[in-house]
């Protein structure tokens, strides 16, 4: 595990400080970052990692191991874990998060195209839910993305070729179809509101990084007594 520059973990004590105290994250952030002169990826960074204590601890008791998905229903956040995923095979920073998440610093969404490192992505999440032997998985990719129907064709041949049972599909409200998940669906995202909605979530990138041995160094904290990666 590394750590950034003492400045951030720092500044990062003093949001959790404001947060616990009620104060809105956006207002923290701000206020924090402008105090000690932090640049727009400083503060994204922050903002995206950065939790009151008490949200923290209620995701990550939602959070279950990757083990915990066999013969269950689990409804993926498809350009949530392929995003992450694909950032970390191209050496980006990853951060793990005061709810044990893990998440990139690249904010990349609507600018996404699908490139090598898509498909390579995507063979990883599926080889995540065939050894962990899923039941039914569905993945759902934002309809709005430019080529999410390409995606749709790849996953589906990719599926295929692995044997796995589901269905992929587009959806012009991803989030809120993830947010009415069932109950006894197991939910693949790192999106906080996201994970704030639902009962049980598993964190695939998190899954696929803490097997890779070799290149854990890539993953930063920012020093909260309680970082950790929850999967297993």
């Amino acid at each position: 595990m590394r750590y950034p520059e003492e400045e951030l973990i720092i500044a990062a004590r003093d949001i959790r400080y404001l947060l616990d105290k009620g104060y809105p994250k956006g207002s923290a952030v701000r206020f924090v970052g402008d105090h000690y002169g932090l640049a727009k990826d400083r503060r994204f960074i922050l903002s995206r990692n950065v939790l009151a204590p008490d949200i923290a601890s209620e995701r990550r008791m939602k959070s279950v191991p990757c083990r915990d998905i066999r013969d269950r229903e689990v409804l993926i956040d498809g350009y949530n874990v392929l995003i992450t995923i694909e950032s970390y095979l191209k050496g980006e920073e990853m951060w793990v998060g005061d709810d044990g998440f893990i998440r990139d610093n690249r904010g990349v969404f609507r600018s996404h195209v699908n490139d090598e490192s898509t498909v390579r992505s995507v063979g990883l999440m599926l080889s995540v839910a065939g050894r962990n032997a899923a039941g039914e998985i569905t993945v759902l990719l934002d309809e709005q993305m430019s080529m999410s129907g390409q995606l749709v064709l790849l996953i589906r041949q990719k599926m295929a070729e692995a044997g796995i049972k589901g269905h992929v599909r587009t959806s012009a409200s991803t989030d809120h179809d993830l947010k009415r998940a069932g109950s006894s669906v197991i939910v693949a995202t790192a999106d906080g509101v996201i994970i704030d909605a639902v009962r049980t979530v598993v964190d695939i990138p998190g899954c696929i990084i803490k097997e890779d041995t070799c290149n854990r160094k890539l993953l930063y904290s920012l020093g909260h007594s309680t970082d950790r990666i929850t999967q297993g």
